[in-house]
């Protein structure tokens, strides 16, 4: 596919998922063709080209395709799945939206849980190269960048919700973002890794804040893009809030592409199918079993509450949202629901998470006044 040029290939967006899949590309010698990142505009050009009911997530990725395409690439890259979950006709949809469009850039998909297997087979469609040292260190770096990032984002919530000027840690952890970016080897990416860290860590903060400990959980597009969720995290760590996202593209690695035999923990999945089971019996497509585990776990790790993050119409959420009533009777964790669409507005959506926090505020100090009275 690639001889003779570098070919241009462009990917959707899903929050820093970019840095990643770029420096994997441009270490098999493919330019990635990086979109501007997701904006009003974006998400207007896929509502308009989208069916009504389709989620949030989709219009997203079309529209990152089309401003994409409008810039000059020369492939798109779409994920796909097997399974129950629209995501596996979602590929076939935007290809036919595109071509109806009047585009005749190149298609090509990459399916998520071909493990390995798959993401060879992709890496050496797209750059030509069935090179096996190269593409197995190209797979190395991409999935070792993923891990470092998720690292990043675990420090950030840390310093964003105990910093003393908001924007601090925010501003430290760009600055290590372009430091990830920028290693090109293992090597060092094991050096801009351990200064990325310090960078964030230069942010002043006052240890004596009273933190709240929340999960996010739900779709994993929406838990990690913070354009889908209006950038959820940022607004509960200017509340005081330290986030976990439960979902995370380092987990989905772990539980699709890394073989089980190269793992010495437990997946989120294989927990997922152990902590679900009172509740929900099977895999109902999306990420319901892991949302509906989620909040068993975050019950049992002592969080002060979760928050379910799901697209409109996405029928598996639908699903563990309904699940989360019974589930109240053995779990007493705070759970605010936010469903997401291009219709949501931002006033209402901060005043919902005030009144979440105020609430897990109001319950841990209930909590912590009964344990002084026992002593």
């Amino acid at each position: 596919m690639a001889k003779g040029k570098k070919v241009k290939v462009t990917f959707p967006h899903m929050g820093t998922i970019s840095i990643a899949w770029a420096s994997a590309l441009r270490k098999i010698g493919v330019e990635p063709f990086v979109p501007p990142y997701t904006s009003k505009k974006t998400l207007s050009l896929g509502t308009k080209n989208s069916p009504e009911a389709i989620c949030l997530p989709y219009k997203l990725i079309l529209g990152n395709f089309i401003e994409a395409i409008e810039g000059g690439t020369d492939y798109v890259a779409m994920i796909t799945s097997p399974g129950i979950c629209r995501l596996g006709e979602y590929g076939n949809n935007i290809y036919n939206t595109l071509k109806d469009l009047g585009y005749k850039t190149n298609y090509i998909e990459l399916s998520l849980y071909d493990g390995i297997r798959g993401l060879y087979k992709f890496l050496t469609e797209i750059s030509g190269k069935n090179d096996p040292i190269l593409i197995m260190r190209t797979i190395n770096i991409l999935m070792r960048k993923i891990f470092a990032i998720d690292d990043l984002d675990t420090a950030l919530s840390y310093y964003r919700a105990r910093e003393i000027k908001f924007g601090d840690a925010e501003k430290n952890y760009k600055k290590a973002l372009k430091m990830i970016d920028k290693a090109g080897n293992t090597k060092d990416l094991k050096k801009a890794y351990e200064l990325a860290l310090k960078e964030i860590e230069k942010t002043e903060i006052d240890e004596n804040r009273e933190v709240l400990h929340v999960d996010l959980t739900g779709e994993i597009f929406l838990v990690n893009d913070e354009f889908s969720n209006q950038n959820i995290e940022r607004e509960l760590g200017r509340m005081g809030v330290q986030t976990r996202r439960s979902l995370t593209v380092g987990s989905f690695l772990k539980d699709a592409i890394i073989p089980k035999a190269f793992q010495n923990k437990e997946t989120h999945l294989q927990r997922a199918e152990k902590m679900a089971k009172p509740y929900l019996m099977r895999d109902i497509g999306g990420d319901a079993l892991e949302c509906v585990s989620d909040v068993v776990f975050a019950d049992k790790k002592g969080k002060d509450g979760i928050i379910h993050i799901s697209p409109f119409t996405c029928m598996p959420e639908i699903m563990s949202q309904n699940i989360f009533p019974t589930m109240r009777g053995e779990h007493e964790i705070p759970i605010l629901t936010l469903i997401m669409d291009e219709q949501t507005g931002k006033a209402g959506y901060i005043t919902r998470l005030e009144a979440f926090v105020d609430l897990m505020r109001r319950k841990k100090r209930a909590k912590e006044s009964k344990n002084k009275t026992r002593i």
